[in-house]
């Protein structure tokens, strides 16, 4: 332990005694290296940087109210924004408001300007993403040679940032109620022409409609029940027509014989057997009045058949008054053939009427026979008509639902595009104005001081122990013990002459002295830069 602690007291006093021999060469470099750092910091350009803090205010209406066009992200709408302000054009024309560079203009380009002034322009978002955040803020600054002026030139940025984002937004949102509005034309166009479409179908199979198809049914019934009544009176008018032709026939005979028609004809079986018909009819309209209503179809049609049953009974029965009214007349010889002659005439022309009647009653029974085979026919296309009309119609409510869809959002589109233009929507605001520098932002000059004086003092430091290195002398008996590494016996004292007495004091006086100037200028040095950085 003892001898570890006089090795190192033997390190630090040859270690002392190395510097006190190279103290002009420790000294004298970091003094210059000193002062040369400080000239250094007082000559390099001044440089002022002005700041502005902007804001992204979100849109003042609620958005459940009214939905913003823009959904670019704040980052990437302040990259894209950064992109047009800084482009050549512009900062081509700030440079030349404002004399920015005068002394680089005579040496650089116009494209080597603007890269110089985009390099001292600095835009920094402040809430990045990747912190769990979204950018609500962001500094713009610029650096400048004038405080003023670089107080000027970010308060024209922040001004151009504040135009880009209400424009870009108004662009942005008026270009989507654009683009809307020329879909919601083609969707309008598309949506006639499926309409017209579908309208032209429907006039095309007027009838054969799946909507129709009920009332077809209902059609089609009616007419079977017209067909069937017409086909019953059709059937009584030609038993009327046999039942006067036969009492023609009779007359003719009874004429021809000379005899009184009023016995042929008193007991016709017609007569009786349609009042035996009519007796029949009644007894089922009574049937179906216990049943059923008065208006009920089936109450109706028997109604019918009883009135055209009624209207053949009084048929017959005024041909049976004429056939007696003229047997009365037979009696007399003079007025029986003038008697007979009338009731032939009138059978005749009720024959006439009774084959009229049943040439309409004919020509009714064909056209009802030929509605009913069209309304069949319209009711065997109606399957096929459906499942084309089905193909029609969804397309038409696509179209439709398509054009609603797209109203509706360009409906939304222009709300937000008036918001945008009343400037209601997000925006940007300064929050801090651009400030006005006091002090360069460039160099720090105590730093830059300090750091000289330091690698002055390393530099001489190092040069020391070079030359210490490279330095063979022998100082001192522990010197000589450790160069031939034996014990040193006899020594020889150091014997100064009476001159080297008379000078030392003044020698170590004058270099006393002198590093007390070097070390008090440099302090003085470095105490100016601190007072003036």
């Amino acid at each position: 332990m003892q001898e570890t602690d006089a090795d190192l007291s033997n390190t630090l006093r040859q270690l002392w005694n190395a510097m006190l021999r190279r103290r002009w060469w420790i000294l004298l470099p970091a003094c210059a290296v000193a002062f040369s750092a400080i000239l250094v910091s007082t000559l390099l350009p001044k440089k002022y940087r002005s700041e502005a803090t902007i804001l992204v205010e979100p849109q003042k209406v609620p958005e459940r109210y009214v939905i913003a066009n823009t959904t670019l992200d704040i980052t990437d709408e302040l990259h894209a924004m950064t992109e047009t302000i800084l482009s050549r054009t512009r900062l081509l024309q700030a440079i030349e408001e404002f004399g920015l560079y005068a002394k680089e203009r005579s040496r650089l380009a116009p494209e080597q300007l603007v890269e110089l002034m985009r390099s001292n322009i600095d835009i920094e978002p402040i809430g990045k993403e990747s912190e769990g955040k979204q950018v609500n803020a962001f500094m713009i600054s610029f650096t400048g040679d004038d405080a003023s002026v670089a107080q000027q030139v970010t308060s024209r940025l922040t001004s151009m940032f504040i135009e880009e984002n209400l424009k870009s937004r108004e662009q942005q949102s008026a270009g989507t109620t654009h683009f809307l509005q020329d879909q919601l034309e083609a969707a309008h166009a598309e949506l006639n022409q499926r309409g017209q479409k579908l309208r032209d179908f429907k006039m095309q199979y007027l009838g054969e409609l799946p909507e129709e198809q009920q009332g077809n049914l209902g059609i089609l019934s009616g007419l079977q029940q017209q067909l069937q009544s017409t086909m019953a009176a059709l059937n009584r008018a030609i038993e009327h027509r046999t039942l006067l032709e036969s009492l023609i026939s009779q007359y003719r005979n009874m004429a021809a014989a000379g005899a009184p028609v009023a016995g042929a004809v008193a007991g016709s079986s017609p007569l009786e057997a349609e009042q035996q018909e009519l007796g029949r009819l009644r007894g089922e309209r009574a049937q179906l009045l216990s049943h059923y209503t008065a208006r009920h179809p089936d109450v109706l049609k028997i109604d019918r058949q009883i009135a055209e049953a009624e209207a053949l009974r009084d048929d017959l029965a005024k041909a049976r008054k004429a056939s007696e009214g003229e047997k009365e007349q037979a009696a007399t010889a003079s007025g029986g053939a003038q008697g007979g002659t009338s009731s032939l005439a009138q059978l005749n022309s009720q024959l006439e009427a009774n084959r009229e009647e049943i040439a309409n009653l004919s020509q009714e029974q064909k056209r009802l026979k030929s509605q009913i085979e069209q309304y069949q026919s319209r009711l065997n296309l109606t399957p096929v008509r459906e499942q084309q009309l089905t193909d029609i119609v969804t397309n038409y409510d696509l179209a439709k639902e398509n054009y609603a869809e797209l109203l509706k959002k360009k409906t939304e589109s222009e709300l937000a595009t008036n918001l945008e233009v009343q400037q209601q929507g997000q925006q940007f605001r300064i929050v801090d104005q651009p400030s006005l520098p006091a002090k360069p932002s460039n160099t720090d000059h105590i730093k830059i001081s300090l750091g000289g004086a330091a690698a002055g003092l390393a530099l001489g430091v190092g040069l020391a122990f070079l030359l210490e290195t490279a330095d063979h002398s022998l100082y001192d008996e522990q010197d000589v013990s450790r160069r031939f590494g034996i014990p040193l016996v006899v020594s020889v004292p150091h014997l100064p002459s009476p001159a080297e007495q008379r000078k030392r004091p003044w020698r170590t006086g004058l270099e006393w002295f002198a590093g007390s100037i070097l070390v008090m200028a440099v302090a003085l040095a470095e105490f100016y830069v601190y007072r003036r950085g």
